[in-house]
């Protein structure tokens, strides 16, 4: 059972109705399968009195191929890699920071002028305004200080330079003088006597999923199905978990055959810690941005912000496997308190909880290395979390 549980502090009169209305109803599915209800009958209220349902699931039966260069499975088409971000926000446009939006970039730019800002760009022209906002009040103070060292040499009076003031730009008060994107971003304009021809626009980019993410698709919702990318035939289940594993071993050495498959493979590893809170109903992300493995979002990332993160430490349940494996796992030797320390700031400044995930790796002397084979190994490992939160005395002295 999980530690941890979603926030239920209040966060005041909400704002944007609008646009929070549009989010539940494009993102409201937590998973790509939906369970459509039939409409209203007689038929159907017999049947609901007999404990009997006319419900049906709804399979979109994805496509993807797998890469082993980057360890990820490419779903290109437009339809499935928009069901599987809305539904449950699988995966990430490899043109984007998170959801498939180049395309729509693209339009905006050649059909709007920009006028229509999609996520990408709204988050684009926030950073430049903050970046205009520290010269603005760098320039300033610098102005400040200069008439102060001015008047000391004139007049011989000592006067301190405020940091604040109507001379002082401050986030309250700052508005942008220029644009915030520059006009060059925009579709150039053409002369009135040469018409405008434009190419139609093809959509070059595609959902990339992590491993882990397209093993849980697989595995337990059976919504994607991973082709050869050669061949682009259908991969058996079987030979795409040996395919998963291999993908994170070490290259063969001369006079090998084949790779010995491990307990202690990141893949396995990880997708253990991924499969355990998905289960759980929380929306899992990457978070190599704050230094962890994974980010915790309640229902998603266009919802809210992620409210814990989490670190992925591997435990071997014998040392000895440690000493004769040939992956080199990360977070497995002990760390330093400063490491700790600095990850645990990071995140507590981004209002986030840092969880540490204990990932235990059974003894080769328990389990035969047969059972890598199938699935069926993921039942003997186990996960442990510890919450780590920050002691602020001038908050926690209760």
């Amino acid at each position: 059972m999980s530690l941890i549980t979603p926030s239920n502090r209040s966060r005041g009169p909400h704002k944007g109705g609008f646009r929070r209305n549009e989010n539940n109803r494009i993102y409201g599915n937590p998973f790509p399968l939906l369970f459509v209800e039939p409409p209203p009958s007689r038929t159907k209220s017999v049947l609901n009195l007999l404990g009997l349902s006319l419900t049906r699931l709804e399979n979109p039966h994805c496509e993807g191929i797998f890469d082993p260069t980057t360890r990820s499975v490419w779903v290109s088409n437009q339809s499935d890699s928009l069901v599987l971000w809305r539904r449950g926000f699988y995966g990430k446009g490899d043109l984007s920071r998170s959801e498939p939006s180049w395309l729509a970039r693209q339009i905006n730019l050649r059909k709007m002028g920009g006028k229509q800002l999609t996520s990408e760009e709204i988050t684009a022209r926030r950073r430049a305004e903050r970046q205009q906002f520290k010269r603005d009040r760098a320039a300033a103070i610098a102005a400040v200080a200069e008439e102060a060292e001015t008047i000391f040499a004139t007049e011989g009076r000592v006067i301190t330079p405020a940091l604040s003031g109507p001379a002082i730009p401050s986030a309250a008060t700052w508005k942008p003088s220029t644009p915030s994107i520059p006009e060059a971003s925009a579709t150039p304009t053409l002369p009135e006597d040469v018409p405008e021809e434009l190419e139609p626009l093809k959509d070059v980019e595609h959902l990339q999923l992590t491993l882990q993410e397209a093993w849980f698709l697989i595995w337990n919702l059976g919504c994607l199905t991973v082709l050869d990318r050669h061949t682009l035939e259908s991969v058996s289940l079987k030979d795409l978990w040996t395919s998963f594993q291999l993908a994170h071993l070490p290259p063969l050495l001369p006079g090998l055959t084949s790779p010995m498959l491990q307990f202690d493979n990141p893949f396995l590893v990880n997708y253990v810690a991924y499969h355990h809170y998905r289960s759980l109903g929380w929306v899992v992300k990457g978070g190599i941005k704050f230094c962890v493995d994974y980010l915790l979002y309640k229902r998603g990332p266009v919802f809210t912000h992620a409210e814990f993160a989490l670190v992925v430490l591997p435990v071997y349940e014998d040392p000895e496997d440690e000493k004769l494996s040939s992956i080199q796992l990360q977070n497995v030797s002990p760390f330093g308190w400063s490491w700790l320390s600095t990850i645990n700031r990071v995140n507590s400044q981004v209002q986030k909880t840092l969880i540490l995930v204990y990932v235990t790796i059974p003894a080769r002397s328990r389990v035969s290395l047969e059972v890598l084979e199938s699935p069926a190994c993921l039942q003997y490992y186990s996960v442990r979390e510890v919450v780590l939160r920050r002691f602020i005395p001038a908050r926690m002295r209760d």
